[in-house]
């Protein structure tokens, strides 16, 4: 619940957790106002009602009680609850109820039921593409749509992109399309594994996108702006493709990287059957390593951001890789084997000689 609470706000409500006991059920509400989280529990209920607690201080007495079960009440005339676990016993003070936001709610019989397995992978195959950068908020966030038996996700931070199709079991009851912040579906893809989940059920508003994974709900603002035509950016054709397996660039790469720092490149030089990686940062040193690679043609050189290539090795996961090349000031492309369904466009960066 605590990556809920907000650190930022002047509300001070909104640093806290919300408690309520009703109907049989105990629950725990956190909200920064972008991102909200609702999650029930079973308890023994003397008296109904909902008291707002700091968050942070709530995680950390919880992480440290003597016992799993533990007893709560709240004293108003202390304006505090009383936590006792054990021989243990806390006062926390409570914060203004009134000031903690409403957060949205689903209509289940509207939701669209994902199988969680699928949307957890797709997720973790994109969002590292999406951008951290909030002056460009449209590209905070992964571009989800799902329709038929087709599950699609795709993110991009104008300087790689990349794109997921999954093919479900089964098709699904409708349709969606939303661009869903990529920290929403990060936290969510760490829940839904938690609980293990075996469905997501995902139900778009109109500014906002609700989702249930077993016991908790979590809900947030949808991005705001037009998500850019991906498709408008994968080149037509490429001048060479190349199927390399993974795991052995993908352990010269982490290697070599190591001597890309200060913003230095990781070169790639293609050359008759022969790939060398290497990578120079002046006073700290360089590294160099060669691999087979069914290359033909004219030798060329291209130099891509090595985190940013990593990142592509690493996402696209299957054994075989098809590396797509054009010139060395043409992106590059990845993709995962022939039913990965993964593509991944980086951009290069301008070599010195």
């Amino acid at each position: 619940m605590a990556r809920g609470v907000s650190t930022r706000s002047a509300i001070q409500t909104l640093a806290g957790v919300l408690i309520s006991f009703e109907g049989g059920v105990g629950e725990l509400r956190a909200t920064d106002t972008d991102l909200g989280i609702r999650a029930s529990f079973d308890a023994e209920i003397e008296s109904e009602g909902s008291v707002v607690v700091p968050g942070r201080l709530l995680l950390d007495v919880s992480r440290v009680l003597p016992t799993d079960s533990l007893s709560l009440e709240y004293r108003p005339s202390h304006q505090d609850i009383e936590v006792i676990s054990g021989s243990a016993r806390f006062h926390l003070r409570t914060l203004p109820l009134e000031d903690f936001p409403k957060l949205p709610a689903a209509d289940p019989a509207q939701a669209l039921d994902v199988p969680a397995g699928a949307f957890i992978e797709t997720v973790g195959r994109v969002a590292r593409s999406a951008s951290r950068d909030e002056t460009r908020p449209h590209l905070t966030g992964v571009l989800v749509t799902a329709e038929g038996a087709d599950l699609r996700m795709v993110a991009t931070d104008s300087y790689r992109l990349s794109v997921k199709e999954t093919k479900l079991s089964s098709p699904l009851a409708g349709s969606l399309e939303a661009n869903v912040p990529a920290r929403t579906l990060q936290e969510l893809s760490r829940i839904a594994a938690a609980n293990e989940a075996e469905q997501i059920a995902v139900t778009a508003l109109e500014n906002q996108v609700v989702f249930a994974a077993g016991d908790v709900v979590l809900s947030s603002r949808l991005v705001e702006g037009r998500f850019p035509n991906y498709q408008q950016l994968l080149p037509e054709s490429y001048e060479h493709e190349l199927r390399i397996e993974r795991g052995e660039l993908l352990e010269v790469v982490r290697r070599i990287s190591l001597l890309a720092q200060k913003n230095a490149p990781l070169r790639l030089s293609f050359d008759e059957g022969t790939l060398e990686i290497s990578a120079q940062t002046p006073d700290v040193g360089e590294a160099s390593e060669a691999l087979p690679v069914p290359f033909k043609g004219e030798p060329f050189e291209i130099g891509f951001n090595p985190e940013f290539f990593r990142d592509g090795l690493e996402s696209a996961e299957t054994d075989e890789l098809v590396i797509k090349l054009i010139s060395p000031l043409r992106p590059g492309l990845i993709q995962s084997g022939d039913d990965g369904g993964f593509t991944y466009l980086v951009m290069p960066i301008r070599l010195n000689v």
